[in-house]
């Protein structure tokens, strides 16, 4: 029986080795990216590159959208490349960008109308997980779906969690970028009230491991920005962190957004949101 062909779109530092993995088992693989350069590696190994979404919607039985946001996911699904007016129907389309639950609903929705099954899958592990093949996938939608899926997710999975319903996976995702961006935050005063009062980083996670009050990615977070800020300038600085700043400002506006309309209130991480972004680039 003829392998059907998995499709990717989004190649940056998490999707292309969540695609790479693909491409190294025994889907076929088809792929796409904005940025033609970021392909090449992949296609060097087997993969083909589309030319556009359209034509990983015309060829592709499972499709994975790993993109930036609500906006971009948008343009694929209803834009000028319109990949649920060329996806066949029973094909299956994994949302692994952090996005707003009422939009994941949505895309939902007008995919089933046209028998076209869409899930939300986004994931935690980051790129070091993406690298690995260890990511955990949060993963909201009906069991056939989700077991549908499952090989494809397996690729790079080191757990798949099945949250619940169409829309959990996200709710679950948001609800765990919202610890990590407090975490942060938390480490990052934490560690300036330490350094003011003639303390090192190091004797605070001394006493937080201890404790179990500091784990290991708010100590990496801490130690690799403060080494930019101690070798470099702010320009250095914001080159490397201001991206992932700006990226945790937008997963907490989701986070906000989808609270909205939920109505229920979340003061302190909007106090977060406003503060992320100075967290990442050593202003706060």
């Amino acid at each position: 029986m003829t392998k059907k062909y998995a499709g990717f779109i989004g190649l940056g530092n998490i999707g292309r080795p969540m695609a790479q993995h693909l491409n190294n088992s025994d889907f076929p693989l088809m792929v796409f990216d904005h940025f033609p350069e970021a392909m090449n590696e992949l296609v060097e190994n087997g993969a083909k590159a589309a030319s556009n979404a359209t034509e990983i919607a015309q060829h592709c039985h499972y499709i994975g959208l790993c993109v930036r946001d609500d906006n971009d996911v948008d343009d694929l699904l209803y834009g000028e490349q319109g990949m649920l007016e060329h996806a066949s129907a029973g094909s299956l389309i994994a949302i692994h960008s952090t996005v707003t639950q009422a939009s994941l609903l949505r895309w939902a929705s007008d995919a089933a109308a046209k028998d076209i099954h869409l899930i939300d899958a986004p994931m935690t592990g980051g790129a070091s997980g993406a690298d690995a093949g260890t990511l955990c996938y949060m993963v909201g939608g009906e069991a056939a779906e989700i077991e549908q899926c499952r090989p494809y997710l397996n690729t790079s999975a080191a757990k798949i969690i099945h949250a619940g319903e169409l829309g959990a996976g996200i709710a679950l995702k948001l609800c765990n970028n919202l610890i990590t961006y407090t975490q942060f935050t938390a480490m990052s005063e934490a560690t300036r009230l330490a350094e003011a009062c003639g303390l090192s980083a190091e004797v605070l996670r001394e006493v937080g491991k201890e404790n179990g009050v500091i784990n290991e990615q708010m100590y990496m977070f801490i130690s690799n920005r403060n080494a930019l800020a101690a070798n470099g300038d702010q320009a250095t600085i914001d080159k490397y962190m201001g991206p992932m700043g700006l990226l945790g400002e937008k997963d907490l506006n989701c986070a906000l957004t989808t609270a909205a309309n939920l109505q229920i209130s979340l003061p302190a991480t909007e106090v977060i949101r406003d503060m992320i972004n100075d967290v990442f680039v050593a202003k706060a």
